[in-house]
Formats: structure tokens, C-alpha cells, sequence
């Protein structure tokens, strides 16, 4: 375990080290040409431009502050082929918004009211009962990023303690966009709508779980049919400035995709939503009950 722990770190360390080294200064070095418009700007634009670039430019103008229970569509690469678009790149191009996954019955939420609602007893929770599975069939579940290996029972539910703990943390003190490695992805659809991408998906699910009024969510990558709509063939500070300007009128896709399935899976009840109140305890939220919907 610990060879692989390892390993894992020195690729990531070494990744990092080639995009600080080679891969950022090349980004920004076509980034300055497309920002003054100087001969190669169409090609450089046409490739999709540079997102670390692009985030270095707009910082806080690329992140929104949304419901996280509007936020229930997300990007579906099996209804696309299995393609997803260039992460390091900020234009993305073709049919990848028309297939969306419903985050309500996605595998993260339902993990995070699992452990909600058997907070009790961990050791009834789905999750408890396929690690469990795994472990009897002596192929414990372990993970090198994280340096875990679940080789006891004793190790999942101080696992599954972890992520309740987290919830409950959520559910004192609000969301802290700080806790998370990364922000919570999103990227803007040829309609200018927003679809989660695989970024956060855990905490996300607890702020929807515990119905929190707002989280932040970082934009991405955008559409480039969006783009060119909003931009209108301008570059450089211009564009840029429309790209800000636009994106504040961006809400959640709520809507399902021209490629999802046909069938209609019907309306899902969210629980009574929790929030903190201003001296730290959980109290209840006016707002929707238990047995109303969201469409």
C-alpha cells in the first residue's frame, strides 16, 4: 500500500511540475497573443483557449453563487460517447450539454442520505454492506490518492464516520468553500445554462441534502456556440469583459437533455431543509416539507 501511496504522490508531483514549468508558460504565451490579436489569435481561439489562463484573468467572475438544489443536472459522458471535453482547455465543443445526468438519483447523493438516515447505525447503510462485500472476498477497497486501504470493519465505518461528520460540520457552520481540494465545476451549456461537472460532487450532495440557500460553483468551460453569441467576434480585454458580464445572468439546467433517456422518472421529494442559525446550532428552514417536489 504504501508503494503505491507513493507513486501516486510522485505522479501528481510530477505532473505539477511539468505544467509549472513547460505547460503554463507555453498557455500564457498563446493566451497574450489571443488577448492582443495578433496573428495566430483565430487559430489559438479556434483550439479553445487556455482555461488556467482564462482563470488567472477573471478569478472571482467565474464563480456564481446558486441553490444547490437547482443544480440537479450534470454532464453525462455515456450519453456522449464516452467523450468529455479538453479539461484544459476553456471553449468546449460539440453534443456534450445535451446529455445530462439528474444528480438527485446520482450515486453521491444517494450515499450522503444513506449515511444521513442511518446515522444510527453506519453498518446499515448500502455502503457499508459493499465494502463489507468486498472485504470478505479479500479485495478490500483502498485508494493510493487518499492513502486508504479498508481492511477491517472497523476501518469503513470510520470511513463512513468521516463523510457524516463532514455533513454534520456542513450542517453547523455553512459551506466552506476552502475544506474542498477543488471548487465545485461547472460549465455553461450553447443555451447558457449550467451543468455540474466531477468536481465536488460529495459536497454538493450534502448542501442539497441538508438544503442549504446558496453555494458557490467555478465556471470551467463554456459552450463555444455560447461564446461566440456572447462575444460576437471580439478578443482580448473585450471579450473578456462580455464573458464576465454574461456569465451573472447563468443559471442551473433543470431540464433534461434531447439525448437522455425517453422515460420520465417523475418528481423527487427533497427532506426538510436545515441551516445554521447565527449561534452555530442546526435549526429547521422555513421552506418546503418533506412530501413537496422539485420539478
Amino acid at each position: 500500500m504504501k508503494w503505491g501511496v507513493r507513486r501516486a504522490r510522485f505522479q501528481t508531483g510530477l505532473r505539477e511540475a511539468f505544467q509549472r514549468g513547460i505547460g503554463i508558460p507555453v498557455e500564457e504565451r498563446f493566451f497574450r497573443c489571443w488577448m492582443k490579436d495578433r496573428p495566430g489569435a483565430a487559430w489559438i481561439e479556434r483550439r479553445g483557449l487556455p482555461r488556467r489562463s482564462i482563470e488567472r484573468r477573471l478569478g472571482e467572475a467565474l464563480v456564481l453563487h446558486v441553490n444547490p438544489r437547482s443544480l440537479i443536472r450534470d454532464f453525462n459522458a455515456k450519453g456522449n460517447g464516452g467523450k468529455k471535453p479538453n479539461s484544459s482547455t476553456f471553449l468546449w465543443e460539440g453534443e456534450w450539454d445535451q446529455s445530462r445526468g439528474d444528480l438527485r438519483r446520482g450515486s453521491r447523493y444517494r450515499f450522503i442520505s444513506d449515511l444521513d438516515e442511518h446515522r444510527d447505525d453506519l453498518s446499515r447503510t448500502e455502503r457499508f454492506r459493499q465494502l463489507q462485500s468486498r472485504l470478505r472476498a479479500g479485495k478490500p477497497w483502498s485508494s493510493y490518492q487518499q492513502g486508504l486501504l479498508l481492511d477491517s470493519e472497523a476501518k469503513i465505518l470510520a470511513y463512513l464516520e468521516t463523510y457524516l461528520g463532514f455533513l454534520d460540520a456542513m450542517a453547523r457552520e455553512g459551506f466552506n468553500a476552502e475544506l474542498g481540494k477543488d471548487d465545485l465545476g461547472v460549465a455553461v451549456t450553447r443555451e447558457g445554462r449550467l451543468l455540474k461537472i466531477n468536481r465536488g460532487l460529495h459536497r454538493l450532495a450534502m448542501a442539497q441534502r441538508l438544503g442549504l440557500p446558496s453555494v458557490p460553483v467555478r465556471v470551467r468551460g463554456v459552450h463555444r456556440q455560447w461564446w461566440d453569441d456572447v462575444v460576437q467576434g471580439t478578443r482580448g480585454d473585450e471579450a473578456l469583459a462580455r464573458l464576465g458580464e454574461a456569465l451573472q445572468a447563468c443559471l442551473p439546467e433543470t431540464e433534461p437533455g434531447p439525448r437522455d433517456p425517453s422515460q420520465d422518472l417523475g418528481d423527487m421529494p427533497w427532506p426538510a431543509p436545515k441551516v445554521p442559525d447565527a449561534g452555530g446550532r442546526d435549526v429547521d428552514h422555513p421552506g418546503p416539507s418533506p412530501d413537496q417536489h422539485l420539478s
